[in-house]
């Protein structure tokens, strides 16, 4: 079984910069989709970025273009760089990986083909 782990969280003020790894344990990479999610206190997980097998990465339209996702498949890392970060964006941010051959159009966020990373806290100060 894949174990996703993720790193890099912690606080920033507003307006900076914070970028995620997220170690798979697994060196496949192809046909599986790859993405990040956050949650907050009493709100659903929401996708924030997603990519799979090269293809154009999702990103979440609420981000407007201050994410980006990218994957290193010779260090099985997929990272998340977050830039103008907004109070907003403050949460536990997870990565997952979907089954095999399921493209991320085929997921939704409580899907069960997912695998999850156990989340790394983002804080986020005015």
């Amino acid at each position: 079984q894949v174990h996703l782990l993720e790193s890099g969280g912690g606080s920033v003020q507003e307006g900076g910069s914070l970028t995620l790894s997220c170690a798979v344990s697994e060196s496949k990479y192809l046909y599986y989709c790859m993405a990040w999610f956050r949650q907050t206190p009493g709100k659903e997980r929401e996708r924030v970025a997603a990519l799979y097998s090269g293809s154009i990465p999702y990103y979440s339209a609420a981000l407007k273009g201050r994410f980006s996702v990218s994957q290193d498949s010779s260090k099985n890392i997929l990272s998340l760089h977050m830039t103008s970060l907004e109070s907003e964006d403050s949460g536990t941010y997870y990565c997952a990986r979907g089954d095999l051959g399921t493209s991320c159009s085929q997921l939704t966020s409580r899907d069960d083909r997912w695998t999850w990373g156990q989340g790394t806290q983002v804080t986020v100060s005015s």
